[in-house]
């Protein structure tokens, strides 16, 4: 009970002292964020059917983006679960309402601020049997509400970065207790395993599993979405298309001197909402954006993706793709969807969150780090010269395919952990 007021009374002076910078962002459903059903769900739990009910808790777009084939393997033909899909942010609730909205089997809700309050009303209303966390989200009240009520906590696709594992270990007196009780870690490779280790995670439930990223992005061209994304921006199909993904400030007029002298047509899709204006500005008077139609010159060859859940039709229709927030200090982005699009990819020397997947592609010849100064050489070199491209794209894909297989190991590791069994409240 101390531990909970202390922690109430924390956020609370975070909140506070915070309050200048969360509130220059709009950010709507506050009734769910406080544990309250959205205004249009359903009241009351779902009829129970004598199949057990697993949360799986994503935080955003791209944690949502890599659960859809293990929703699918886990709400299969004779599935012993039901599932509830809980999103953070408000990019990610809107992806997974898209993704799953018409899904009887799946019921998505937005996850709570961390109060004990909020906490304790929202696991009253969506009563989960067990909690699996995509990747890694260690909220303490959450964790303590769920030991509480013998509700098992695992981890999928576990990962924990070298930056986050620096400001983790300063916490690791607090943190260790949270990490100790999970019922199990399915993680993505060797490193991340020790890190889980040595925040107090049991060893003889940490498994190494690889990444579902790989199974996520092998869904295949999105040919009817591209069709229409490129007719109704305006997007010249005759011409070279240079896609850059989840790019950030910065990057935008780099990529714009980079393509300079060459006839290819330039897209950029922000990583987040307040880039895009930034984004479009940088590209020019001209830029057509997605979300303002008849806007703009077609003729310019410069677009601005402002919307959510397109970026994958976009590199579906690109010729070479450049992966953001990987030219200055915000880690990198994934490229794997690219890549399983057979496309080839660039990108920049700051990827240290995606390092796995950026060495096997690299490794494979799918893909090529560049530096500031290289990429307008590279981008050059790979627009002019149709079997360079061909041959990255080629083995890009075949790449993604020999990763792949992730999700059913993470499926069995969920059935043989959590089909049973709960926390202690230690």
């Amino acid at each position: 009970m101390l531990r909970r007021l202390l922690l109430d009374l924390v956020y609370g002076v975070v909140v506070i002292v915070a309050a200048p910078f969360w509130m220059r962002k709009a950010r709507g459903d506050w009734r769910e964020r406080f544990g309250h059903p959205a205004s249009d769900a359903p009241s009351g739990p779902r009829p129970a059917d004598g199949r057990r009910h697993l949360m799986i808790h994503a935080v955003s777009v791209g944690e949502v983006n890599l659960t859809v084939p293990l929703v699918r393997r886990l709400t299969g033909e004779g599935s012993a679960w039901r599932l509830t899909l809980s999103v953070g942010t408000d990019t990610g609730i809107a992806r997974a309402r898209a993704l799953f909205g018409n899904n009887e089997s799946v019921a998505v809700v937005r996850y709570p601020l961390d109060a004990s309050w909020a906490v304790r009303r929202f696991l009253d209303r969506v009563k989960p049997d067990a909690v699996v966390l995509v990747e890694l989200e260690v909220w303490p009240n959450f964790l303590d509400a769920c030991a509480k009520r013998g509700i098992p906590v695992g981890v999928v696709n576990g990962r924990l970065s070298e930056r986050s594992f620096r400001g983790y270990r300063r916490l690791r007196p607090v943190l260790r207790r949270y990490f100790s009780r999970l019922a199990f870690a399915a993680v993505q490779d060797e490193a991340y395993r020790e890190r889980f280790a040595a925040m107090g995670a049991p060893e003889d439930q940490l498994v190494v599993a690889g990444s579902m990223k790989w199974d996520s992005a092998d869904l295949g061209a999105p040919r009817e979405l591209s069709e229409r994304l490129a007719s109704e921006m305006g997007i010249d199909r005759s011409r070279p298309l240079v896609v850059g993904g989840s790019t950030a400030p910065g990057e935008h007029e780099l990529l714009v001197g980079a393509i300079e002298g060459t006839n290819a047509q330039l897209l950029c899709a922000p990583r987040r909402p307040e880039w895009f204006d930034e984004a479009a500005k940088k590209l020019g008077n001209q830029t057509i954006r997605r979300s303002r139609p008849g806007e703009g010159d077609v003729s310019s060859g410069r677009f601005v993706l402002d919307t959510i859940g397109e970026l994958r039709a976009a590199y579906a229709l690109a010729d070479v793709v450049v992966v953001g927030r990987s030219f200055g200090d915000l880690a990198g982005s994934d490229p794997m969807e690219p890549a399983a699009l057979g496309k080839p990819v660039l990108i920049g020397p700051a990827y240290a969150d995606f390092r796995e997947s950026v060495e096997a592609l690299r490794d494979a010849g799918g893909l090529r780090v560049v530096t500031h100064g290289a990429l307008a050489g590279e981008l050059q070199r790979l627009l002019g010269d149709d079997a360079f491209r061909a041959a990255m794209g080629e083995a890009s894909t075949r790449c993604v395919r020999e990763k792949a297989g992730a999700t059913e190991r993470h499926a069995e590791l969920i059935e043989r952990y959590l089909g049973s069994g709960g926390l202690s409240d230690a």
